[in-house]
């Protein structure tokens, strides 16, 4: 049997499989609004076999968007299209979710096909919020130091946001508390230089971490999973580690969160060649926090082969995998890595002319 094709089960919420679509930002929203291309985009990826499909980092307040193109469920009328979306994939076979977000000192920024650095305020940016008011870089907006009133309000945004996506029908919640966004910018002592209750000592840089669980949990169901994804490591002495990673995940672990997404990196712009990328880079991340702190972890970065993610799953690495650009290249991945893996998956039956063909056909190596 494979394990990457086993089912699993997290609270009342069983994923058919191990495969998860990781969030990936589309820069296709206009006003936050879920349209035709994320109904087919997100779709797909349903149709395609995998186990539970996320948005995109979906942003929980109109200023904590990364560009002015960014989904968003700030709003009530967000729920009608991103309700539409959640039936469709829940139809399919697959759980659907949120990543619920906050892009901090890195919003009000280009979608990457436009160009890179700030959207300025008389374009349709703004002015963003975050621990202080340093940059990420001389090309991004210069943002406005939060105060008691401000992060007041992002909790309650987080909150609001978690019942919006239950009033869509979502079954599993991610929150983004990494690459370089809001919550990743308080963990982080090289960006965090705050001398109040949210700074200095690792207890306060990661109150904003979990006093959003605690809010979200406020709201989403005890039958209902949650998801944390953090950035493991920043690749920065003095930075944010592994050490606090495995630490953190222990106290999430007692705040009700289920899972640990381990990606990493973001913070600070680094120099080329500082993260060592490379096939399952980031799974030891993982790995070390699924051991270390007793919780669910899922796996994420250049995982494209099936053997691969089998044998993360197979070895105890990590209970999920988190596929992005490879499920970019093949919505269909999940069909012919059962396949490959002498699994079975649900082709829909429309497609199912096509199933039998592909079984005698060789899943080709990724470059």
């Amino acid at each position: 049997m494979s394990a990457l094709f086993s089912p699993l089960r997290l609270r009342e919420v069983t994923l058919r499989n191990r495969v998860v679509v990781s969030p990936m930002c589309e820069y296709s929203s206009v006003d936050g609004f879920a349209n035709d291309w994320h109904v087919v985009h997100l779709g797909s990826r349903a149709v395609g076999g995998a186990g539970l499909v996320l948005t995109e980092a979906i942003a929980v307040s109109a200023d904590g968007r990364i560009s002015p193109e960014d989904l968003g469920i700030w709003n009530d009328a967000h729920v009608e299209q991103l309700a539409r979306i959640a039936a469709f994939c829940s139809g399919r076979g697959a759980a659907w979710g949120t990543q619920l977000a906050h892009a901090g000192r890195k919003a009000s920024t280009k979608a990457p096909w436009i160009g890179t650095g700030a959207v300025a305020p008389a374009a349709g940016g703004w002015i963003p919020v975050a621990p202080g008011s340093d940059a990420f870089d001389p090309s991004y907006p210069v943002p406005v130091a939060l105060d008691e009133s401000g992060i007041a309000a992002i909790l309650n945004a987080f909150a609001a946001a978690a019942q919006r996506t239950l009033d869509a029908g979502g079954s599993v919640i991610e929150i983004h508390g990494a690459h370089g966004y809001l919550i990743h910018q308080f963990l982080s002592p090289l960006i965090n230089h705050r001398t109040d209750r949210w700074g200095g000592s690792f207890e306060n840089r990661t109150r904003l971490a979990i006093e959003v669980v605690r809010r979200v949990r406020s709201v989403w169901p005890e039958r209902l999973p949650l998801f944390v994804r953090i950035s493991a490591t920043d690749y920065v002495a003095g930075g944010w580690d592994l050490e606090q990673s495995v630490e953190l995940a222990r106290v999430l672990r007692e705040e009700g969160v289920d899972l640990i997404d381990a990606s990493s990196g973001g913070a600070v712009p680094l120099a080329p060649g500082t993260i060592p990328l490379g096939p399952l880079y980031q799974t030891p991340f993982a790995e070390r926090i699924r051991r270390e702190a007793g919780i669910a972890t899922g796996a994420v970065g250049l995982i494209t082969e099936p053997a691969d993610a089998e044998a993360i799953v197979a070895e105890g690495r990590a209970d999920l995998v988190l596929l992005a650009r490879e499920l970019l290249r093949d919505p269909y991945w999940p069909h012919y890595a059962a396949r490959a893996l002498g699994a079975q998956t649900d082709w829909p039956e429309q497609y199912g002319r096509a199933a039998g063909e592909r079984a005698t056909m060789r899943v080709p190596a990724r470059t």
